[in-house]
């Protein structure tokens, strides 16, 4: 059961990375979304959860909205395709896998926590921070950014975040840690005035976005 589960757990991070992706055509998004209610709802069997009824775009049935009797019928036929499902595994469980097992070696497994504490940098304005994993050896960013508003008052713009700035940075696979090196990096972006000197009340401005600086540290 622990292999059947992390073998459905890769194939639906796999898919997941191609729905975050965007560069999917609209009938094959609507194909994988499909895919990926069917995984969800046939790992919830093999874990003996509830079963969840859905309507053909897979969204779930309101039993306030739905009659009992299309309750039924679709819960019906949601039992008999996850049993067809199971039949067929049962079938082909003695063949090794290994499209799956290649899969699975290449799978995104790996992810990186990160908890911001404090920023100290003496801006005197709003600043946007932007945290992303950076490959120095080919100059590319390899994920996407993490974005934290802070205050000119040295606070998150959202004070009840404070002390709660968390983020996983994700689908890392082991191409990713065989790379030399990974460094985090912040970029940091000033909001407010054109010039921080400017203090004529004719020239003044507000929610300019100027490039401040930018720091890395080594974490891979």
């Amino acid at each position: 059961k622990f292999q059947q589960v992390q073998s459905m757990m890769c194939d639906l991070m796999e898919w997941r990375s191609q729905l975050l992706s965007g560069t999917l055509p609209k009938d094959e998004l609507k194909e994988l979304k499909q895919k990926v209610t069917s995984k969800i709802d046939y790992g919830n069997k093999v874990l003996e959860l509830d079963l969840i009824v859905r309507d053909e775009d897979g969204n779930i049935l309101d039993p306030d909205k739905t009659s009992v009797i299309s309750l039924f019928h679709a819960h019906e036929e949601a039992t008999n395709k996850i049993t067809e499902r199971i039949k067929e595994e049962m079938q082909s469980k003695d063949q090794p896998d290994y499209a799956s097992y290649s899969r699975m070696s290449s799978s995104p497994t790996h992810s990186l926590y990160v908890f911001v504490r404090n920023f100290v940098c003496r801006i005197g304005e709003d600043a946007e921070l932007f945290m992303s994993l950076y490959d120095p050896q080919k100059s590319t960013i390899i994920s996407e950014n993490y974005l934290v508003r802070w205050g000119s008052r040295g606070f998150p713009k959202e004070i009840d975040m404070l002390n709660n700035l968390k983020v996983v940075f994700t689908d890392l696979g082991n191409k990713d840690l065989s790379r030399d090196k990974i460094y985090l990096v912040c970029q940091i972006v000033r909001v407010g005035r054109m010039d921080l000197r400017d203090s004529n009340s004719k020239k003044y401005t507000q929610g300019l976005r100027r490039p401040f600086g930018v720091a890395g540290t080594w974490c891979l």
